[in-house]
């Protein structure tokens, strides 16, 4: 049977990430909610800075980069967040009930970045690494491009 994804957007999702956190056994703090808000608010892959930015202006004090990164970590770790390697970068995974290894498209025109879940093409990275006597933990394949709107344009 195939696996549908519930996506989440908005309150959702923030409901959805808090929930995932707390079965992890880690808490959800206010500090946390305010960085998975601002992570969540961006179109395109943000760095901690940007979300550092981002929550110093809303919270009307200094937020440091280092703290966002920590915490980033953490996002990353309980599947709450994805890590954009190449851009040293973080989006929100939208649906953080479930895991999967993660495909991005990114666009080298506009920036705009894809995440999608294709198992059996990060079974076969797996599968391969394996072969090759590492043992893989979280593969990561990005593929740049053009999206469609760059490419009709």
């Amino acid at each position: 049977m195939a696996h549908v994804h519930h996506i989440h957007r908005g309150e959702s999702l923030a409901l959805a990430a808090q929930a995932t956190m707390e079965k992890s056994g880690e808490q959800w703090t206010q500090m946390r909610a305010a960085i998975f808000e601002a992570l969540a608010s961006f179109d395109q892959p943000a760095s901690a800075y940007d979300i550092a930015d981002k929550v110093s202006q809303i919270q009307g004090r200094r937020v440091a980069a280092n703290s966002v990164y920590r915490i980033l970590d953490l996002f990353v770790g309980a599947n709450l967040a994805r890590r954009v390697e190449s851009a040293n970068a973080y989006v929100a995974n939208d649906h953080p009930d479930c895991l999967h290894d993660c495909i991005f498209l990114i666009c080298d025109s506009c920036g705009q970045t894809t995440h999608i879940d294709n198992d059996s093409l990060s079974g076969g990275v797996r599968d391969a690494a394996r072969k090759a006597g590492f043992a893989p933990e979280r593969p990561v394949i990005e593929v740049r491009g053009r999206c469609g709107e760059c490419e009709t344009s």
